[in-house]
């Protein structure tokens, strides 16, 4: 039995959103894989570093990037515990990278949401890899920060 599922890499995005709700950070997180290896682990930290862009597919994408020594990603899979936004597709698309995997749909700000795919065409992506867990955690995240 192949314990490398989607579920088990989703899972180790899981924990990194963990670690932004803990930071106070909307509660995302990332990890790239290629050949079953985890490459880069991120989560948000939009507010810790004051930028808009330091989502967390955009760190992982730094990251993967600095660890196999060129921009291009087209052997890689990410997996993301929210749809990524139109911003983070674009990186995606120029990355080249091969497959996105998500968690929680974003239905508001999602890259799906476009009138034309922005990925590139050879990417395949997958929704709703415990989309239910995923979504939990940002809605628990923006419950808290209505009450404020």
């Amino acid at each position: 039995m192949d314990i490398f599922t989607d579920e088990y890499f989703m899972r180790e995005a899981y924990k990194e959103a963990e670690k932004a709700y803990a930071l106070d950070e909307v509660p995302v997180g990332a990890v790239i894989v290629i050949a079953n290896r985890i490459i880069a682990r991120a989560h948000n930290l939009t507010e810790r570093l004051n930028d808009v862009t330091a989502h967390a597919e955009m760190q992982a994408i730094t990251a993967a990037a600095n660890t196999l020594g060129g921009k291009y990603l087209n052997e890689c899979t990410l997996f993301v515990t929210l749809e990524p936004c139109v911003m983070c597709g674009g990186a995606l698309m120029w990355s080249q990278i091969n497959k996105i995997v998500y968690g929680a749909a974003d239905l508001k700000r999602g890259y799906s949401n476009m009138s034309s795919s922005i990925l590139h065409p050879k990417t395949t992506a997958t929704g709703g890899v415990m989309g239910e867990e995923c979504g939990l955690l940002l809605t628990r995240f923006f419950q808290g920060k209505r009450k404020m």
